[in-house]
Order: C-alpha cells, then structure tokens, then sequence
C-alpha cells in the first residue's frame, strides 16, 4: 500500500505518534498533483469521537440521532455506529445506507417532512416505524402505506427576532395537533410523541421555553384522546462549538425536569449533525483558471483598503456549488480559505475573489478576500467542510465525487477501544501510517503499510 490513493474508497489511516493531519493532506496533495489535480476530502474521524463524548459529558441522558443528511459518507456512519447513536434518515436512500450497517430499525427515524408513498412504504417494509408528520395529508398518507407508524407530531417554533423564516415552513401549530388527534383516531394511527426544531441561528432562550411547554401540551392533549406518548424529540441546530452545546444545555436541562421529568417515562432524542461532522473534513481545492481586472470599486469592505492600482485576482478552482460548496447555494459559507503553499509574511496581499468552475454567475464561492498571489496549480485548503458538502451532487462537466482520506491518532483510536465504541466491521478498515512520512521530502509524500 503506497499511499491512500489506492484505498480512497474506504480505508482510515491510523496516524502514529508525530504524524498530524497537515502531513496527511500535504501527502494527498502531493500524489494528486502527480496523477491530476483533482479535489478531495482529508476527513479526521477522531474529531468525531470526542463530540461524541462531549455529547455524553454534557447532553446526557438525550440521546443523539445522527442527522444523516449533513454527512452520508461511509466512514462517518461506520464510526457513528460504533458509537451507538441512532439515525435520523430523511429519504430511502438515507435509511438503506443505515440498514446496510447492521443498524436496528428501532434505532432509525424518517424525519422528511414530505414523505413520497414509496419511500413510507420502503420504511414499513424494513421497519422503521417511527416518522414525523405536520398535516393532514401527510397523516393520511402514512395511514394508507405504513399500517404500523408510529407518529411525532412535529409543531413549529417561532423566532423571536423574526430573522429565521424556515421554521414556519414545517411544523403544525397547537390548535391543529387536536385536530391530527382526531384524524388519527379514525385512521386507528399512533401518535407517540413530538418534534420541534430550533435553528443554530436563533439564540434566544425563549424559543426554547416556548417549544418545551407547547410539546407539554402536545403530550397533556394526547392523554385526552387516549394516546400513550413517550418520546421528545428537540430537533437539531447544534453547532460544532463546544460552548454552543453548553449553552444549549443549560437552558434546556431545567425546562426538561420541569415539564418532562425521568418519573414521566419519556425519552428524549436529538438530531444533532454539523455538531459531529462539520470541524472533521478538511477540503482540498486547486485552482484551475486566474484573471487580473481592474475595479473602481473597493472589492474588500470590511478589511484593510487596497491601491486603487492594484489588481483584483478571480481565481477559478476545480470545485464549486454544483460540486462541494452546494451549501453556499442556501447559507453562508463560514470557512476562510487557506493558501496550501508556504509565502513570505511580508510578501504582498491581493483583493480576491474565488469561483467554481461551472462559469456561472451563482458560483461564487468567496465573495473577497486577501490572498497573495496564486498560480494556476497552487492549492487551497477549506477547514469546517464536514457538514453539507459531501451529500448527492452535481454532474455538471461529469463532475466526479471527490474522494475522502479518512485518518484517526492512535490516541484517538485508543480512546474508542477503551470506551467500548467499535464493531468487528470498523476495525478491518484500519490501516497504520507511520512516523516516516515525516522523515525527508522524499519519503514525506509516500505512506508505507
């Protein structure tokens, strides 16, 4: 085994003692500028280990299910279930992917909102049980295709600032969950429990307040139609920031005890998926195209101002919004580039702009920036890509799936066995990197086994 190259489908490199992510994609880099250039993931599955333990350390006893469609790749789901979380699946695809890992159809739930027939009828027929659901018609459709659903009525959250518009998209109000009661009572439907969902956006507390006491009565109103109810569920929007988690739990722990004691008997689950993945993947991008203009124009407002003499750098790169960067389409793009290869401190910054290379006004990628000079060739490395950016994407220009390097420390892996988290099928994915990818520049970009 030469390097990762030849194991790019699904391998993690165990690192030895002295050996760091910045050698893995110096490497990466490397043998790929030898063979063409392309894009590709560096992915550090022991970040994933430590949000999980931190989750346990301050989120306990809510349990995690994992929100599938932030990161489907197989490494992140193999680890995931060792660790034991559960999964939130958002189509049949999602849940076959799941399935396929020996996951218990107890431990999976199909949270689409908008659930195609086929795809409830897939989910009986493997046995997800448990779905979400926030109409009338929705409830009739799972009635028709899914004889033994088990319902969370998902009800809406408000953002007291007004700012965060989707929330009021999904989600039922209290006076229609009477009136999904009744329904199900004549379709002879469970209702089991309830959804909401708060956005990593919203910092006020009171949404909070406000979605625990309306799923309060939510679970007082079903008592009144006979229905026995167990379960929470409080969404995702858990940022990859161990403050946030903190913080989050902080104000919901006591409105936990408050409304939905141990003594109540339900449990309580979360949809956590940036929180695992988004700070473990590094991006790799080359650039593949440069222009030089002139703008009257200040293109950079918010940082220190250039000679109106100087040139403005586009810099085209072989990934973009119809590729890896597709969140950008939705939200804003929170990672700052990184120039791969080594410059002076003192040597001059350009204003600069960064595009994908599909040559469509949408894809810009980075608005402006300050960048030395790049040459067509030179790397660029995207921190914080874990989240959005390795789900179903584009065929634009055969646009190809970029292949994910996958590496863990042993002091990672360690930390794992000792915790109990593996399986038998985790552990023959492992491969050691040893220490002399450190040792000369000729050895450096060769990784033996």
């Amino acid at each position: 085994m030469k390097g990762f190259l030849e194991d790019a489908n699904y391998s993690i490199g165990l690192l030895d003692e002295g050996v760091n992510v910045g050698d893995v994609i110096d490497n990466c880099i490397y043998e790929h500028t030898v063979t063409g250039k392309n894009t590709f993931f560096v992915g550090d599955l022991g970040k994933l280990i430590k949000q999980h333990i931190h989750w346990q350390n301050v989120m306990a006893p809510v349990k995690p299910f994992y929100n599938v469609k932030c990161n489907s790749t197989v490494g992140v789901l193999e680890i995931l279930a060792a660790l034991g979380t559960g999964f939130a699946c958002s189509s049949k695809t999602e849940m076959a992917l799941v399935q396929d890992l020996g996951i218990s159809p107890e431990n999976i739930i199909f949270t689409n909102p908008c659930k195609q027939a086929s795809q409830i009828k897939y989910a009986a027929k493997i046995g997800v049980n448990i779905l979400t659901c926030d109409s009338e018609l929705e409830l009739k459709k799972i009635a028709r295709n899914h004889p033994n659903a088990k319902l969370l009525l998902h009800i809406a959250t408000e953002d007291i600032n007004g700012e965060e518009e989707m929330n009021m998209k999904f989600g039922t109000t209290l006076k229609n969950c009477r009136h999904l009661m009744e329904c199900a009572k004549e379709l002879n439907v469970q209702i089991v429990g309830v959804k909401f969902h708060v956005s990593s956006s919203c910092k006020e507390t009171q949404v909070y307040k406000h979605a625990i006491s309306d799923a309060r009565c939510v679970f007082d109103m079903a008592e009144e139609f006979g229905f026995t109810m167990n379960l929470l569920n409080i969404g995702g929007g858990f940022t990859d920031y161990e403050a946030d988690l903190e913080e989050v739990n902080h104000i919901v722990s006591p409105l936990l005890d408050t409304y939905f004691p141990e003594e109540s008997g339900v449990n309580v689950i979360a949809e956590p998926g940036c929180y695992y993945v988004s700070s473990a993947f590094t991006l790799a991008v080359n650039i593949i195209a440069k222009k030089a203009v002139q703008d009257d124009k200040p293109l950079l407002s918010k940082v220190e101002q250039i000679r109106s003499d100087e040139p403005v750098f586009m810099y085209y790169m072989n990934d973009g919004v119809y590729g890896s960067f597709a969140c950008k389409l939705s939200e804003n793009l929170t990672t700052i580039p990184e120039v791969h290869k080594k410059y002076k401190e003192d040597e001059p910054l350009f204003a600069s702009s960064l595009w994908g290379p599909s040559c469509d006004e949408l894809d810009q990628i980075v608005e402006n920036c300050l960048l030395p000079e790049l040459n067509i060739g030179d790397w660029l490395l995207f921190d914080n890509m874990g989240s959005g950016a390795l789900g179903e994407q584009s065929a634009f220009n055969d646009f190809q799936k970029p292949p994910v390097y996958y590496i863990m420390s042993i002091s990672n892996w360690c930390e794992m066995q000792d915790a109990g988290f593996t399986s038998d099928t985790l552990m023959k994915n492992f491969f050691f990197v040893p220490s002399c990818i450190q040792l000369s520049p000729e050895d450096r970009f060769s990784i033996a086994a």
